[in-house]
């Protein structure tokens, strides 16, 4: 080999070992500088997360308690509504029966006076045709 070549050689292998020792350098700066930002953002991300977190059971109780609040006025305002209707549905009820008690009556007693009536004239009948005769023979 002459002295040009081994130069050659020695200087490509002194450019890949700086390369690779500039690569290697750059790796530890990145994980020197994620290992500091992680300590940091995790300690700012763990502190938000409790703030957070505490903010949202406080509105959560909150909410639970206005919730409760409306469900129990809701109910009583139903309740009341009910009691209202029912006591309007017995008075209808009420009233009803004792129209339909009424009409009952009258068309009973229009009933039995047809009835009787009916009875008068098939009485009637009866005597206008008289006893079938029994001594005359058809022709």
């Amino acid at each position: 080999m002459s002295v040009e070549m081994i130069t050659m050689l020695i200087g490509i292998v002194s450019i890949l070992l700086a390369l690779a020792g500039a690569f290697g350098w750059m790796i530890h700066r990145m994980d020197v500088l994620e290992n500091r930002l992680e300590g940091k953002l995790g300690a700012r991300i763990d502190a938000g997360d409790e703030r957070l977190g505490a903010r949202i059971d406080a509105l959560d109780e909150k909410l639970g308690a206005r919730i409760d609040a409306g469900d129990e006025r809701l109910g009583a305002r139903i309740d009341a509504g009910d009691e209202r209707l029912g006591a309007r549905i017995d008075a209808l009820d009420e009233k009803l029966g004792a129209r339909i008690d009424a009409l009952d009556e009258k068309l009973g007693a229009r009933i039995d006076k047809v009835a009787d009536e009916l009875v008068e004239v098939k009485i009637a009948l009866a005597r206008v045709e008289g006893p079938p005769r029994h001594l005359i023979t058809a022709r």
